[in-house]
């Protein structure tokens, strides 16, 4: 572990908990949710006010989950939670096949908590991918919090830091490959990243039946209406 540790700790890694602490709250996840903006991309927006994904990134969520089917022999959940709507996200989410996708969501905590209900998950079995503000109450709450890095706000960090509100901190920035990054050191800690590459790279009976379940999912689309959080077609 401390090799893998290392490699992290290299590339301007910070492990806020112990990595043994990291591991054994990554056990007891069934559910990895994702913020959009700041995360899979800078949050700049393009001309449709919408913001972009690299494939570096996708493949790091793909064998994130592979990792928790491999480990597990079940599919885990995967979500994204935004408080804009993003075209590109919704792409995202429906070609990975994540389950839910929720957007125009300004108290992000009550969209997991309709996602936990429905999918009967305890928030510490969710592990979350942020970068910025609006996240913090997903961060308070849910089991494993991964900061995505943004020199710009040192003050923001710490505050995240100090308040035990981050288990990891990227080394890398939002929008330059930090979601692999996160994806790759979650693998890591987990042991099991060398069979993974070999099962990946000769498409294994065991990647074929995960990938297989994973096209099989549906991906739903949730916003807040008058009647609270509600499924939408957008």
């Amino acid at each position: 572990m401390q090799t893998i540790v290392s490699e992290f700790e290299a590339i301007g890694g910070v492990f806020v908990q112990r990595p043994r602490a990291i591991v054994e709250k990554l056990n007891h996840i069934k559910a990895f949710v994702f913020d959009w903006d700041g995360v899979f991309n800078n949050a700049a927006k393009n001309s449709n006010n919408s913001s972009n994904f690299n494939e570096a990134d996708s493949m790091g969520t793909n064998l994130l989950r592979y990792a928790h089917y491999y480990k597990t022999n079940e599919m885990p959940l995967a979500a994204i939670i935004s408080g804009e709507k993003n075209e590109q996200a919704f792409y995202f989410a429906q070609r990975e096949h994540f389950q839910s996708a929720y957007y125009k969501i300004a108290h992000k905590i009550d969209a997991l908590q309709h996602f936990c209900h429905a999918h009967e998950l305890a928030m510490h079995e969710v592990c979350y991918v942020f970068d910025d503000v609006l996240d913090l109450s997903i961060a308070s709450a849910c089991g494993l919090r991964i900061l995505i890095n943004r020199k710009a706000n040192p003050l923001f960090r710490n505050y995240v830091v100090q308040n035990n509100l981050a288990d990891y901190v990227t080394g890398h920035e939002s929008g330059n490959f930090s979601v692999r990054e996160a994806c790759e050191m979650l693998i890591g800690l987990g042991g099991n990243y060398d069979a993974l590459m070999k099962e990946r790279t000769v498409y294994h009976g065991n990647y074929a039946s995960y990938i297989t379940q994973r096209q099989s999912l549906p991906t739903q689309f949730f916003t807040v209406s008058e009647q609270g959080i509600t499924q939408t077609n957008p």
